[in-house]
């Protein structure tokens, strides 16, 4: 009796082992970001641990329980497998959480979530900005800024150049008029040098250079675009002068600090995987 009872508890461990490890799913989801805007394009990718044959993977895409898009995934060789989707179009117009499901084979299901917000939400704020020159006064730059506000402008004459504070509420981007009167980038035949663009974080508290684009440019001012991410602290923007009261600097001068700051710098989008 006592020997059937233990063979019996035998039995059921072993069954119970085994549907713990059939619930173990063979699949994993993620997507490149947690926050998306209208427009965005939203990388989902994963692996499976065993390739089942020409088996496709299936994703759905739901929002408030609404199934939104839908997708069948080749698996690769070695087990991993990604998806885009462009976050815009007729689905795509309520703003909260988007659930990602995707299943593979009998039984084996991954999900994930992000956030989407469409353009009518999106948070822009168009101003002019008195920036602070010290013993010179101030001067005003007209900025946009995307995905964050702007705490404070001031011009730094030991880089020849301005730092704008910012808190960012999601990675963004900040367009700025800057008036040539006051702060510009020349080469000494006077055609335009670039400015240089440091960004500044807790793990680079001494900025990393990055690049931006140049939308305007004519001979009163110089419209400028900056990318930020959601831990960016500081922008300074570097030239060759600061307000005329300050002077130029002499060209070999120009140099050497460029190239010094270069190599004090990593670049931004190299150390990011």
């Amino acid at each position: 009796m006592r020997i059937g009872i233990f063979y019996g508890l035998i039995s059921l461990l072993i069954i119970s082992t085994g549907t713990v490890f059939a619930q173990e799913s063979l699949i994993d989801v993620q997507t490149d970001d947690s926050n998306y805007n209208e427009g965005d394009i939203v990388v989902i990718s994963g692996n499976v641990t065993i390739v089942i044959g020409d088996t496709p993977i299936t994703l759905q895409l739901f929002s408030e329980g609404s199934l939104i898009d839908i997708a069948q995934i080749t698996v690769a060789q070695d087990g991993s497998y990604s998806h885009t989707i462009i976050a815009e179009g007729p689905q795509w117009k309520k703003s909260g959480d988007y659930l990602v499901k995707v299943s593979y084979g009998e039984g084996n299901i991954a999900e994930t979530e992000f956030s989407f917000t469409p353009k009518s939400e999106i948070i822009k704020t168009t101003t002019i900005f008195e920036v602070d020159a010290g013993s010179s006064g101030t001067f005003d730059v007209k900025y946009t800024i995307i995905g964050g506000i702007v705490k404070d402008m001031k011009v730094n004459q030991d880089i020849f150049g301005m730092e704008i504070q910012i808190e960012p509420t999601d990675e963004g981007t900040i367009s700025l008029e800057l008036p040539r009167e006051f702060i510009d980038a020349e080469k000494q035949n006077g055609k335009d040098e670039k400015f240089i663009i440091l960004i500044t974080n807790t793990e680079n508290p001494d900025g990393v250079n990055v690049d931006y684009q140049e939308l305007i440019v004519n001979s009163d001012f110089r419209i400028i675009v900056i990318d930020f991410e959601k831990d960016d602290s500081e922008i300074k923007i570097i030239g060759t002068y600061v307000i005329p009261e300050f002077g130029t600097i002499a060209m070999m001068i120009l140099i050497v600090g460029i190239m010094t700051i270069i190599l004090a710098s990593k670049n931004k989008f190299a150390i990011k995987v």
